[in-house]
């Protein structure tokens, strides 16, 4: 396999698509090509080719958890999401932009079952065991996205500057459908390079988790209050970072049998979030 060390995003975005995969800290693209869930003929390593680093609100796409997690500049939610993602050698390697495009989680789809997400015809998850899956978005794929930072952006109204366009940090993601899985928006020769994180009034984030550290979320809350409203992020719910509009989503929640449990600790959470960042 070849490695490519492009030394600008233009350079980087002439080299992706048709085989040519991007490679970062390596935290998530590494385990996949191991487990043969990702094939490349060429990785392209960006580190040199996106933006590093904290520039008042603008982070960029290539700085790690461990960078952000330890800066004071950084909203509360983002630097607890940072710390909550992963055990302290992951945080120090994984970039941001990297995290945000990491796959969602399904023991099916890790063990490469002929489901949706693998091109197949139907979700293995709603048949077997899935103590772990959605209760949002899952009338396909019942796959739950991992991301605490994704949840916690989301809450903060963050917008991204890629190498083609702008747009916040919501319309980078797509439930998957039968005719397509893809769970973003990126295209494959497109480059995330900066966030524009806005600075709220107050922020939180909340985890539940199936053991004390670095574990994957079964729910995140994000709440940032900003200008007298809050925003609220969900991770671990729905095969993509979910955006709660009001308390009163969780009403028309979606659960299976094997993760009803969530819901009542989802509300749990946001009720604990919405005091936590309340005025007064």
């Amino acid at each position: 396999m070849e490695l490519r060390q492009p030394s600008s995003a233009e350079e980087a975005v002439g080299l992706l698509g048709n085989g040519h995969v991007a490679l970062a800290g390596g935290t998530e693209i590494v385990p996949l090509l191991r487990d043969g869930l990702l094939r490349a003929d060429a990785l392209i390593d960006i580190r040199r080719a996106v933006p590093r680093g904290i520039h008042g609100t603008t982070i960029g796409a290539g700085t790690t958890l461990a960078e952000l997690e330890v800066d004071p500049g950084i909203p509360v939610v983002l630097r607890e999401a940072c710390r909550l993602a992963a055990s302290p050698q992951l945080r120090a390697m994984g970039s941001i932009g990297g995290n945000l495009l990491q796959a969602t989680r399904c023991w099916y789809w890790r063990l490469d079952f002929p489901c949706y997400l693998h091109g197949g015809d139907r979700c293995h998850a709603k048949d077997g065991r899935h103590d772990e899956h959605a209760i949002f978005g899952n009338d396909v794929c019942a796959s739950a996205h991992p991301s605490d930072v994704a949840a916690a952006l989301l809450a903060l109204g963050t917008m991204l500057r890629t190498t083609a366009r702008e747009l916040p940090l919501a319309e980078l993601y797509r439930l998957p459908t039968t005719d397509d899985p893809q769970t973003t928006t990126l295209a494959d020769d497109e480059l995330i390079l900066e966030l524009e994180v806005p600075i709220p009034e107050a922020s939180v984030y909340l985890k539940a988790m199936d053991r004390q550290r670095w574990s994957f979320p079964i729910v995140g809350v994000a709440a940032a209050r900003t200008a007298g409203e809050v925003r609220l992020g969900l991770a671990g719910v729905a095969p993509v970072p979910w955006t709660l509009t009001s308390v009163d989503d969780l009403d028309r929640a979606t659960p299976l049998p094997g993760t009803a449990y969530k819901l009542p600790i989802a509300r749990a959470l946001v009720a604990r979030a919405l005091r936590a960042v309340a005025t007064g």
